[in-house]
């Protein structure tokens, strides 16, 4: 399934590959790799909500703001509820950017073996093999109860919004 339309970058149209996913939607499992090299599946993270950041690359300004931003803001959430950050990053730069930054709070996945989360998720950008920036929450029960897709990729997430909806699960 592909769906344009949706975010561009730069102005430029992308297309964004699986389906469109909606609040309410059992969220979808997903394979993903830790920076020990290890997989992560969705049942790693039973009986916790999740707040999931999806960005194109740490390795920008603008992912590397939004990842800051919510380890920054993972003490506050408690132990209830898991932030993570997924991108296409290799799990080495995403063990090297975390050291470099500081950034020990909230846990980094790559979905660069096979794209598989971006594609459960309807957020793998075609022309890109990136992932699109957005936010999933899920409650502890895995059923969605927010999304944020930014519509331009060059800009960033509504921390608030997204913030005040992770409150809301706990």
């Amino acid at each position: 399934m592909e769906r344009t339309g949706i975010i561009t970058f730069m102005g430029n149209r992308l297309t964004l590959s699986g389906p469109e996913l909606r609040i309410g939607d059992q969220a979808p499992d997903f394979k993903l790799t830790a920076n020990d090299m290890s997989p992560r599946t969705l049942d790693d993270y039973t009986g916790k909500a999740i707040l999931l950041s999806a960005v194109p690359s740490l390795d920008t300004v603008i992912c590397d703001t939004q990842t800051k931003r919510f380890n920054k803001e993972a003490d506050s959430l408690g132990t209830s509820l898991k932030m993570l950050t997924v991108s296409c990053d290799l799990p080495f730069a995403q063990t090297r950017w975390c050291g470099n930054e500081k950034v020990n709070n909230l846990e980094t996945l790559s979905d660069y073996k096979d794209n598989n989360f971006g594609l459960a998720y309807g957020i793998l950008i075609k022309e890109l093999s990136l992932l699109a920036r957005s936010i999933f929450i899920l409650n502890q029960q895995h059923i969605i109860t927010y999304i944020q897709i930014v519509p331009e990729v060059a800009s960033e997430v509504d921390y608030t919004t997204a913030l005040e909806a992770a409150w809301a699960t706990l």
